[in-house]
């Protein structure tokens, strides 16, 4: 422990941001790091305690808390302190495969069961800057030059495939690379990443970040294979009669569907649709060759009050649009702890994310509207004009939470565009079929708990895939246990 009055001498302060009517003008990263003396007492903060919360992902009754790749935050935060850059690096590096990643888009499960957030508000205000901190190591590491490519100085005369390269994929490619086996990946867009290039919009993970971590690994012996879409224009069969083993990590891309009348509409899009389609333009060409869904001018509406529906918001204001609101199911969440929601439980309050502080700054209100479906969509010649919505509530009815409607509260919304963001129903089937795995009743690939093998011999998956729509840290965490297994599997051991 570096300082051990730090948590009482120093008061928290995370990464400053650009405000939001300035930086709605371009799509680049917005967050301003601390200066590096500020970032050291930042970290001083740390109490080194006893049950490090922050760290330990253990189950209290029924409940993970803290982080799951169990990253050892206290060691990193006292080394970041002490100004012991590199060995802050390997201590991170330990246990997280993209610390530059979770880093930008984690929502910090670390720092919600922190001791210090405990102590002081309950609600994570007070917790130690965890996510900025680790933000700030791995980017001292590769601006010193500690990160570097390190080839495996043995390579076995095992093969393994990896079927997308997201960060699950990018988790198992690292690892077992890392322990000389000659990986393969596999991704069907034009640019590997996954969800890290095109799920996630630019402005909260710069594609300059994700590209840097591919040459990295490039350099180090991942070879990967852009346009193969296994199931589709590459063969699951011959995979599988070239390679030792295959790990299945193309994520639960499957989108919910509207339910809502009429959603056939011209300008009803996914909001994955919408984002992949925004950020391929911008990489290929500066969004000049109009290779994008373009709100510029509409009147947009988004189903979906979680963090695709934040990231369209912000999206959208971004490009233009003349009015943006944000429909959400779920009741408006209290702005404190409710009495069953006690530390070191993820906090269920009011949480305004940067999409929706740029809606308030852009059009003066929040964009949200809460305990609300879309009932219609209404259209004129086939083109989407309006939705219709209702008001509902949840109640408990045998054992079963139910949603109703409350009658007298429709209401209609002019749209010109509207962005469904409702959540996933797990993966696109084709691939899991191509090799023959069976599919369980949530949409995802069927595969054990521990060694994460499939019905299908030496098929593994990993991530999403198999999870369901989840967070990038318990895909990379997720990621780096499947490797494990693969390398048990052929042999006979791990080391990892």
């Amino acid at each position: 422990m570096g300082k051990n009055t730090g948590f009482l001498d120093y008061t928290v302060k995370p990464d400053n941001t650009i405000p939001p009517l300035k930086r709605i003008a371009g799509f680049s990263d917005f967050h301003i790091p601390l200066p590096q003396e500020d970032r050291r007492i930042q970290a001083a903060r740390c109490m080194n305690c006893g049950v490090p919360m922050c760290q330990s992902s253990i189950n209290l009754s029924g409940m993970v808390t803290g982080c799951p790749l169990h990253n050892l935050i206290p060691e990193w935060n006292d080394a970041l302190y002490r100004g012991l850059f590199d060995e802050a690096a390997e201590r991170l590096l330990k246990t997280s495969s993209f610390p530059e990643f979770t880093g930008r888009v984690c929502p910090a499960l670390c720092e919600k069961a922190c001791n210090c957030a405990a102590g002081i508000s309950g609600d994570g205000q007070g917790a130690v800057t965890i996510r900025d901190n680790e933000l700030f190591i791995i980017e001292k590491a590769f601006e010193t030059g500690f990160i570097r490519p390190r080839i495996p100085g043995v390579r076995t005369d095992k093969k393994v495939a990896v079927i997308g390269s997201g960060p699950a994929g990018l988790a198992v490619a690292d690892l077992l690379n890392r322990r000389g086996h000659n990986v393969t990946v596999y991704e069907r867009e034009d640019r590997p990443g996954g969800l890290l290039m095109y799920g996630i919009p630019n402005m909260k993970l710069e594609k300059s970040v994700v590209e840097r971590r591919i040459k990295l690994m490039e350099a180090e012996g991942v070879r990967f294979i852009t346009g193969a879409d296994v199931g589709r224009t590459a063969d699951a069969d011959e995979i599988l009669e070239m390679f030792d083993a295959v790990a299945l990590c193309c994520g639960a891309k499957n989108a919910r569907p509207l339910s809502a009348i009429g959603s056939s509409a011209a300008g009803v899009i996914y909001a994955v649709d919408f984002l992949k389609s925004v950020t391929k333009s911008l990489l290929d060409s500066g969004l000049t060759d109009g290779g994008f869904f373009h709100p510029e001018g509409k009147q947009v509406v988004i189903v979906g009050g979680g963090d695709t529906g934040n990231d369209c918001a912000g999206t959208c204001i971004r490009l233009g649009c003349a009015s943006v609101v944000q429909i959400e199911m779920m009741p408006r969440p209290p702005e404190s702890r409710p009495a069953w929601n006690s530390w070191p439980r993820w906090p269920c309050i009011l949480k305004t994310d940067y999409g929706q502080e740029e809606a308030v700054a852009k059009f003066g209100k929040d964009p949200r509207v809460f305990g609300t479906t879309v009932k219609e969509i209404v259209s004129n010649q086939g083109r989407i004009c309006a939705v219709k919505t209702i008001e509902v509530e949840f109640k408990n009815e045998n054992n079963r939470r139910i949603m109703t409607e409350k009658p007298g509260t429709e209401k209609e919304i002019p749209a010109d565009l509207l962005l469904v963001a409702a959540g996933f129903t797990g993966c696109e089937k084709y691939t899991a079929e191509a090799f023959n795995t069976e599919i369980s009743s949530r949409g995802t690939v069927t595969a054990d708990d521990v060694s994460f093998r499939t019905t299908t011999g030496k098929v593994f998956a990993a991530g999403d895939m198999r999870r369901g729509q989840s967070l990038v840290v318990w895909a990379i965490d997720e990621g780096r246990k499947c490797a494990a297994e693969i390398d048990r599997f052929l042999t006979g051991y791990t080391n990892m």
